[in-house]
């Protein structure tokens, strides 16, 4: 059994620059699907945004970053705002912390003991990329996703 804990960050239309920034520093590979890739029609504006990045080194660097849906390019600012609007996740929040595990029974037991006390934004359920994905925010304000690790198709 293993579990990463990895760095999430949200921007509005700049993640695909920013996790090529990080790869020019931090070397290793870049992933990158968008929500076009995901079925949104891809002539909707932000089809081309990212839903799911990151950069990920054989030494073990890692981080992730997508856009955030309908959004305009600039910073995040920290209000401490997440929630599901019309079947999406809007945040105001600059990153989130990605707990990933091997398993759904190890990513379930995770996410019973963490979502004590916190406010389900997403429940942990199979989604389009994992056989388990939540997110949720404790009740000391900081926003999770927890799923299982999955081969992702370039």
């Amino acid at each position: 059994m293993s579990i990463t804990t990895t760095p999430h960050l949200n921007f509005r239309g700049q993640a695909r620059a920013a996790l090529e920034f990080y790869r020019s520093v931090f070397g290793g590979e870049v992933t990158i699907t968008t929500y076009g890739d995901f079925g949104m029609p891809k002539e909707l504006p932000g089809a081309a945004g990212v839903v799911f990045g990151q950069v990920q080194t054989a030494e073990g660097f890692r981080v992730m970053a997508y856009d955030i849906p309908g959004q305009t390019e600039g910073p995040v600012e920290a209000t401490g705002s997440t929630r599901r609007e019309n079947g999406t996740t809007i945040t105001t929040q600059p990153f989130f912390v990605s707990v990933r595990g091997e398993s759904l029974p190890e990513v379930e037991a995770y996410w019973e003991k963490l979502s004590v006390g916190s406010t389900i934004v997403e429940p942990l359920a199979a989604s389009a990329w994992s056989a388990g994905f939540g997110m949720l925010t404790d009740r000391f304000g900081v926003t999770w996703i927890l799923d299982v690790a999955s081969a992702h198709a370039a």
